[in-house]
Formats: C-alpha cells, structure tokens, sequence
C-alpha cells in the first residue's frame, strides 16, 4: 500500500505528449483491502469518485487515481497518433529497435516498483514476475534482431536490388483485457517499435497499473530514443470501439477477450476497413506420454491454476497415456492441494478472486452429469483457505475424463472455461501406442482453438510427430518445465483457431502490424550525349 504521508499518484490522459486532467477520475484501491474488508474499500472508491471525500484524505489503501477522458480527449488522442505516424514510420529502423532497447532497460530499472503496483491492483507478486520476464523476452536483443529479419531484407536479383519490406500499418489501437491489463498494455504498445504510432484504452475497472506501466516505462523510452510526441497516446474512459471503427485515423485495431464477442468484432473491423488484430480465448492441451518425466510434467501442469485460470495460456486440458494416468492424476492432487489463496502480496500465492463463481460450478455440474470423476477441489474458499459459500476463492479442481470419444461432449474439455478446473483425459487402453498416438494426434488437433500446446516424452519419435503434424496452435513446447512460459524468439501471443479469428497466427506485435511491400531498386543509367 502506498505510505500514509506520501501524496496521491495521478495521471490524466497522455495525448500528444501531454498530461491533460480532466473532472472526473478513476480511484484504484488496493486488493489487499478489498479482500479484508470489501464494503468498506468499495464505499471508499465510489465516495471519491462522487467527490464525497477530498482525495487529499484518501488512506494508504488508495494506491492512485486517472483522469477520466472526455470524448474530445479521445478523439485528439486518434488525431495525435495519425500526426506523429508518418514522421515516426520514417526513422530508421535501428533507431525504432532502439526504443524496444530502451522500454527493456526501463522495464529492469523500475521492476520491484512495476510488481508492487501490479500487486496492489490484484496480480500475485509470482504471475506479476513472470510477466515481467515475459516482457522482458519480447523486446529481449534475440527477439528485436529476429524481428529486424524479418521487417526488412534485401538480396540482388539481375543487377537489381530487391527489398522486401514490412510497412507500418499506421494507427493501433489497444485495449488490454481486464484480467492481465499491465503486460498486455505493453505487449500491444510493442506495435511502435515497427513505426506505428499506438493509441491504448486503459480500462476503467483497473486503469492506474496501465497507466504506470506506459507513463513510466515505455513513454520515457520512446521520448529517449527521439520518437514524436503523439507516437504514444494512453486515455481511460468509456468504451471506444465505436468510435475507433468510425475513425479515418485507425488502420489496426488489437482486441482482447472473449471468443464469441471477438469474432464479431472481426466482421465489424472487416465492414469498416480495418484489421483486426485478435487474442481470444485459449483452451490449451498438454499430453503426457507414457514415459514422461512426471515431475517436470505436473509442475507444468499445476500452472493450470495460476490466476485462478483467468489467463489464456495456461494448460486448459490434460491427455495422459493410460500407462502413467492414475500416478500422474495422483501427482496432480498433491500439487493441487499445495496451491492456497492469500493476498496477493504474499510470496507463492497463485490463486486469484473469481468474482463469476456460478460459472465454475456449471462447468463442473456439466462435466459431472456427463461421466467426468471428481478428484479434488471443487469448493469456494476464504483468503485463509477455509471453505465457505461467499468465499472470494475457488479451490484448484481436477476431475477425470474416461476415453477420447466423447471428451468433446464435456463443456469443460470442449471450451475453455476461465477457472481453476482441469480435466484429465484418459483414453481407452488396450490398443497399441501407434494406434492411441494418431488418436491423440487427430484429437489436439481438432481443437477448435489455437494458442499453446505441451507434450512431455522421452521417445523422440513421438516429439517430431508432434512437432510435424499438430498444425493448430501458435506454440508447441516439449519435455519444458513450464507451459506457460517465455523465451526469447518465441511468440507470446497469437494462434488459430478461435483463438486468433480467421487470420490468427502466433507472432509479435510489431509484426502483425505490419505489411509486406517488394521494393526492386535498377540503377539509373547514364544519360547519354544529347539527352538520348
């Protein structure tokens, strides 16, 4: 919590490389005093935001406010970011990569300050480091210098010089989801580094962390590097989809959320001339083979319930070979049961409040009345763990699914379901392994999503298949100590399927906001005697 003396941090909307206030705002507080006493931090907030209490008086439980943009604000935000695109596409693009250099060296400087924000608005302080190490990789040197590749390269054809060119689209517009708002406000400002110019929304339900972490991380780096004020505009207000889709400025727009929504929404960009840049929903697989290292592959596993399953790239489903199922789902209570609600300022703690908690029961019920097996879990917790049927928690839950056939009828297996609920599905045994291999094969790759697929196995054979022939997904990660994890030349985001719309792929950001132009540059010939 901020210190009782210390004044209130505030930021107005960033436009055009100004700070511009406004009447009205936005008061975060603390989770740690929400989880403590919920009618009284929430009767804080709506008292400052009405102006019942001078924010000079605010306690140490408010962490700090935004200023709530008119739409006037907005609509100079757009024209900002069209101002400032030509001239920022137009740098040189080591000097654009040299930004991305810059928001790295920012993101390590101000770390221990980023996490403690990140914490107080509700991220535990293990995902709120992960994320940062996650960011970090994206503008790590071997993702720049990959992506430098792959923005421009230049051979010599028939006394020519051809190039080949990705050109910024222009204007991006982002708005971060809810559930992970301060990397991914990053992750869709990351579209500057290619010279576009970037316009977020930071949503008004948890604003101040996005608003922190472009203030203070990527505008600094952008203003080092010699972008033009406008190449990065930040405002908090109402919804602006509407007003982007109508906008002559806007030529992308990044969406995050819900798969049913967002496919809408890509018809609606599609109407309006522009592109839709899509992260949707995941709905992951891991498979565990009959000699998988079980350790590695539950530790990976238990990140299933990591934000309390209210992050995309988690494993949503699991597969076991018949041989290891009843050792590994064994292996996976255990772990289950170590994972305790806390505030999210205590170290180890993972689970996060899910406020939709009817949502998992009917996941459950479903999968129940459909032949799943209860293994652990399934109960509402208090932060101290205790079962309770108000409890802002709920506890790690994996059930069993029996056979491959009809997994797919279960909801839980079929989509993804935003909780901490795992199924284990176990196929029928008695056939050989070349047989249940295609089985398994055919079955992660009927998945109507696309983000992140694991497989855990000694057989080598058994890994290239897998790399060879499962095409939906923007990532496959074998034999890792994590599913979820980051590295360096490796997509955070994108996939097919339902999770990145018609077009989805894995990539980066500064690539997907991009388009290919050919460039083939003849010499000029000498002029000859008498202009012939």
């Amino acid at each position: 919590m901020r210190e009782p003396d210390a004044p209130l941090p505030t930021y107005g909307s960033y436009v055009g490389g100004r700070d511009i206030d406004a009447a009205e705002h936005i008061y975060a507080v603390s989770t740690r005093a929400i989880l403590e006493d919920a009618p009284r931090a929430l009767r804080l907030k709506r008292m400052l935001e009405r102006g019942e209490i001078d924010p000079a008086f605010a306690g140490p439980e408010v962490i700090g406010r935004c200023a709530v943009a008119d739409a006037a604000t907005a609509r100079a935000a757009l024209a900002a970011a069209a101002g400032a695109a030509r001239e920022w596409s137009r740098s040189p693009l080591d000097v654009r990569l040299r930004a991305g250099e810059l928001i790295r060296k920012r993101l390590a400087e101000t770390r221990s300050a980023f996490v403690e924000v990140m914490v107080a608005e509700g991220r535990t302080r293990t995902l709120a480091e992960w994320e940062i190490d996650g960011l970090l990789h994206i503008v790590s040197p071997e993702t720049l210098s990959w992506c430098a590749e792959l923005l421009q390269r230049d051979f010599h054809y028939g006394g020519k010089r051809i190039s080949m060119r990705r050109k910024p689209d222009g204007v991006v517009c982002v708005a971060p989801p809810q559930n992970a708002p301060h990397s991914n406000a990053i992750y869709g400002a990351a579209a500057v580094l290619s010279g576009n110019a970037v316009v977020v929304r930071a949503p008004r339900s948890i604003p101040f962390g996005v608003m922190y972490a472009l203030r203070e991380i990527v505008a600094p780096a952008l203003e080092e590097a010699g972008a033009p004020p406008g190449t990065l505009n930040v405002v908090c207000g109402p919804p602006m989809m509407e007003e982007w889709l109508a906008s002559e400025h806007v030529n992308d727009i990044i969406y995050f959320g819900g798969t049913e929504k967002g496919l809408v929404f890509q018809n609606d960009c599609a109407a309006a001339g522009k592109k839709p840049i899509l992260e949707l929903a995941g709905n992951d697989c891991a498979i565990v083979w009959r000699d998988a290292d079980l350790d590695l592959a539950v530790g990976a596993l238990a990140e299933a319930f990591h934000a309390s399953g209210q992050i995309c790239n988690i494993p949503n489903q699991v597969i076991a070979h018949p041989a290891i199922a009843g050792e590994l789902i064994e292996r996976l209570a255990a772990a289950a049961a170590r994972v305790r609600p806390g505030h999210p300022d205590e170290e180890g703690v993972v689970l996060t409040p899910v406020l939709a908690a009817d949502g998992f029961f009917a996941f459950l019920a479903d999968a129940l009345d459909k032949g799943a097996e209860p293994v652990c879990g399934g109960r509402r917790l208090e932060v101290d763990g205790t079962p309770s049927d108000t409890g802002f928690f709920i506890e790690p839950t994996v059930i069993r699914v029996n056979g491959l056939a009809g997994a797919r009828d279960i909801e839980a297996v079929r989509s993804e379901t935003f909780f901490p609920l795992l199924p284990v599905v176990v196929p029928e045994a008695g056939g050989s392994d070349e047989r249940l291999l295609d089985e398994v094969l055919a079955f992660v790759d009927g998945n109507a999503y696309g983000l992140r697929n694991s497989l855990w196995t000694a057989d080598e054979r058994v890994a290239e298949r897998f790399a060879d022939e499962v095409r939906n997904g923007g990532v496959l990660k074998v034999n890792d100590d994590s599913h979820c994890g980051f590295y360096p030349y490796m997509p955070s985001h994108g996939g097919t399927g339902l999770t990145g719309g018609v077009f989805g792929e894995a990539s980066y950001m500064m690539i997907r906001t991009t388009h290919l132009q050919g460039v083939a540059l003849t010499p000029a010939r000498p002029a000859t005697a008498g202009g012939k």
